[in-house]
């Protein structure tokens, strides 16, 4: 079982020719309204490739909160501990241009998340093999939440994001931690293959389409990734992320659970959509095979 701790939002997304300049209005080419946020992406992504996940998070009373529920339960994730309460659904505005994207977050009902939820939910928790946590909902339950699941031995999975949200004290207590390259820095305040030293197989930087690193307490990692052509970059993170924690759950190596995690990240930016390009675990056989 893996427990998803996290966000939920509707993505507003919009495709231009160009990122407009400060005070300049351009025209988009495309506008979607589709299902995200870092904790609702990183569930599908470990349930499309076969895990058991559960869901702990908030959503407000209305239409995107009504929409991203049933979404949620169409991928069989369990939604018991998702709570309805009085705030808004959270959004993200999502800004794509040449294989980038440029992203706004409004939290909405995900800042409504409490440490009392994560009481009341306790119980499913508690059977958890991996716990996956991001930074979109509140820090201090977050905070709440490592402490919990580390003094009852269940292994944490943070992913740093938005990395401004980091506590270095955590680090004594999450097991694993998948900042890229920019949050790694912006985090540690120094180069990555140091970071990863300090922290053998706790901290794994991931590196775009160059794959992601580790140290395994004697050497850096490399696991490379695989290019491919790429439509959308969102959600790729959080493909990888879901995929690290199914694989750890099936008991891989490190560097194979990693390995895994790169091939269901450049199978998911081939697709538009945070979600819409998440594979299921027959597609990265199929890769994984060629």
């Amino acid at each position: 079982m893996i427990t998803v701790l996290g966000s939920i939002n509707m993505d507003l997304a919009v495709v231009t020719a160009s990122f407009p300049e400060q005070g300049e209005t351009v025209l988009g080419n495309e506008f979607a309204t589709i299902p995200g946020g870092k904790g609702a992406n990183q569930a599908i992504a470990c349930a499309k490739l076969g895990s058991n996940v559960q869901f702990i998070g908030c959503l407000g009373r209305d239409r995107f909160g009504e929409q991203l529920v049933s979404n949620l339960q169409s991928h069989r994730v369990n939604t018991a501990g998702i709570q309805f309460v009085d705030a808004p659904t959270g959004i993200a505005n999502i800004l794509i241009h040449n294989n980038d994207n440029r992203i706004i977050v409004v939290p909405g009902a995900n800042a409504k998340v409490t440490k009392q939820q994560i009481d009341e939910h306790w119980h499913m928790i508690e059977k958890s093999k991996i716990v996956i946590m991001q930074l979109e909902i509140s820090k201090d339950v977050v905070a709440y939440a490592i402490q919990k699941c580390s003094e009852s031995n269940i292994d944490v999975l943070l992913n740093p994001a938005p990395a401004q949200h980091f506590s270095l004290e955590w680090m004594e207590y999450v097991t694993y931690i998948t900042p890229n390259e920019y949050e790694c820095q912006q985090i540690f305040q120094r180069p990555y293959e140091q970071v990863v030293a300090e922290y053998p197989n706790k901290v794994i930087v991931t590196l775009g389409d160059k794959g992601a690193c580790y140290h395994d307490g004697k050497n850096l990692v490399v696991v490379n990734g695989y290019h491919t052509e790429v439509v959308d970059t969102t959600g790729a993170g959080d493909t990888f992320n879901g995929a690290l924690a199914h694989a750890l759950t099936q008991n891989y190596t490190l560097t194979d659970a990693v390995y895994l995690a790169n091939i269901a990240a450049s199978l998911s930016v081939e697709k538009f959509g945070a979600q819409g390009g998440m594979p299921t675990f027959d597609q990265v056989q199929q890769r994984l095979n060629k």
